[in-house]
């Protein structure tokens, strides 16, 4: 039964110290995020127990609700309107330190950077999904002979953003690493730009893309390093006409001499690691990244994929290896359909698995490892089982030539077949896609059958298990089961 917003908001307040203790109310795609001014006034317990919540995480002064996606939206709006303004505004400020703190506090340099870099292409998943979606729309046309005259439109339409991508990763770098984000997009778009074709250096001649996001991020990445250094050494005066030139011209002659040549090879072997690696391992290699990628998410390490997955958008048109990391959301829909089953005198795991399975049939998986496969531990592990053996079977087609792609990252689940693509046509890369996720759903449910004892769903009671800790920063943007 569907609970009401504004009852939900209502309930969850007094349970985490009233509207006085709230610093700060946002959330993502299934989570309410509070920051608090004092994180003790906690009622985890009591958090937990409230119908329609799916799992609770309190780190440092953030105590984070999972509602599922959909419905946390409107139990944030109904959150913000409970919250006084002027106690929200005189304590925001408490809140942002207390968060800055903790980050400094927990966070290690490389899940910094990862962080970071993942800042930069998430804002950017949106176009990259509306223009895969587009790409295949137009691809099935002109593989059909339909509508002739419209498909040159769609595929301009749908061509134009990778077209000019280096341009906004330029611009996202310098804005989350505190340049100004219009000179970042300028250094970056050199990357892009016709005229490099008449560039020669080395003796050997540049070509427009080459080096691609990776040579964006490195342009706009220096182009922030050397606006700083001129903004402490140029006169007040001058700083608005040099600090600009100078900016671009560093970055515009390091990115033409040098970075579009080494990023460009990084590229490369990027592309060329894919197609080797699923060519020649590719069963071994679909079970290890299916198997591995949930513990990765929940270390935050997936983030470092998304670069990748970006750049082999650019460079072949689609990535290979979102459709096998995909499938580790397959098998966490087969363990709670076995959970489902095996578990069918526990009331309250059984709703939280009604409310949170078709979220995760299209690939947002969150809402059942929070709210089920982790605080039951044994299914966890074999959903991961699930989703090495569909990754499995996914590779296994790679080895023989039918590889299976996506034009975006974000979709997973049935979400990712409007975005597939491969080198076999639609309906064969589909049915290896589909033929993945019932695998890794049958895969997750037996295994999860065999291991799981009735009355082990005691344990849910009083939410999750604490030695379990979701990620305490990360980006907002695609959260997992989906895919990147």
């Amino acid at each position: 039964m569907r609970q009401d917003p504004a009852s939900t908001a209502a309930a969850i307040l007094p349970l985490v110290g009233g509207p006085a203790n709230v610093t700060s109310v946002a959330h993502c795609m299934t989570r309410l995020r509070l920051g608090l001014a004092d994180p003790a006034a906690v009622d985890e317990e009591g958090l937990r127990a409230l119908p329609g919540v799916l799992g609770v995480v309190v780190d440092g002064a953030s105590c984070q609700v999972v509602l599922g996606p959909g419905v946390v939206a409107e139990v944030t709006t109904a959150v913000e309107g409970l919250v006084a303004p002027s106690t929200a505004d005189r304590l925001a400020a408490r809140g942002a330190e207390l968060r800055a703190a903790r980050t400094r506090r927990n966070a290690t340099p490389v899940k910094t950077a990862l962080r970071r870099v993942a800042n930069v292409f998430l804002p950017l998943i949106p176009a990259l999904i509306g223009c895969g979606i587009l790409a295949g729309v137009n691809g099935l046309l002109v593989n059909a002979g339909w509508l002739t005259g419209l498909t040159p439109a769609l595929a301009a339409i749908s061509s134009a953003f990778m077209a000019l991508i280096a341009v906004f990763v330029g611009y996202g770098t310098a804005k989350e690493f505190g340049g100004t984000p219009v000179l970042g997009g300028a250094a970056a778009a050199v990357v892009v730009y016709p005229g490099v074709a008449k560039v020669t250096a080395f003796g050997v001649q540049l070509a427009p893309g080459q080096g691609g996001v990776l040579g964006a991020l490195a342009a706009a990445l220096l182009a922030t390093y050397a606006e700083r250094w001129c903004r402490g050494r140029v006169p007040g005066a001058l700083d608005v006409l040099l600090t600009p030139a100078v900016t671009v011209l560093v970055s515009g002659l390091a990115t033409l001499y040098g970075l579009m040549y080494v990023a460009g090879a990084v590229s490369a072997a990027i592309g060329t690691a894919a197609d080797w690696l699923l060519r020649t391992t590719g069963a071994f290699a679909g079970l290890a990244l299916g198997g591995l990628f949930l513990p990765l998410v929940m270390l935050g390490l997936h983030q470092a994929l998304i670069p990748i997955h970006t750049t082999l958008i650019q460079q072949q048109g689609y990535t290979v290896l979102l459709p096998l990391l995909a499938m580790a959301g397959a098998g966490q829909v087969g363990a709670a359909a076995a959970v489902y089953i095996r578990l069918r005198h526990d009331t309250s795991i059984r709703t939280t698995i009604r409310s949170a399975l078709p979220a995760g049939l299209l690939g947002v998986g969150e809402p059942l490892i929070y709210g089920v496969s982790l605080p039951l531990g044994r299914p966890f592990l074999t959903a991961c089982a699930g989703g090495a053996a569909g990754g499995a079977f996914v590779g296994f087609f790679a080895m023989l030539g039918d590889k299976v792609g996506a034009t975006a990252i974000g979709p997973s689940g049935w979400a990712l077949f409007p975005l597939l693509a491969g080198n076999r046509g639609p309906a064969l890369t589909a049915a290896i896609y589909g033929g993945g996720l019932l695998t890794g759903y049958a895969v997750g449910f037996l295994a999860t059958y065999v291991v799981i004892r009735p009355g082990a769903g005691r344990i849910h009671t009083g939410g999750v298990v604490k030695a379990y800790r979701e990620p305490a920063e990360g980006p907002p943007g695609p959260e997992m089961g989906s895919a990147p």
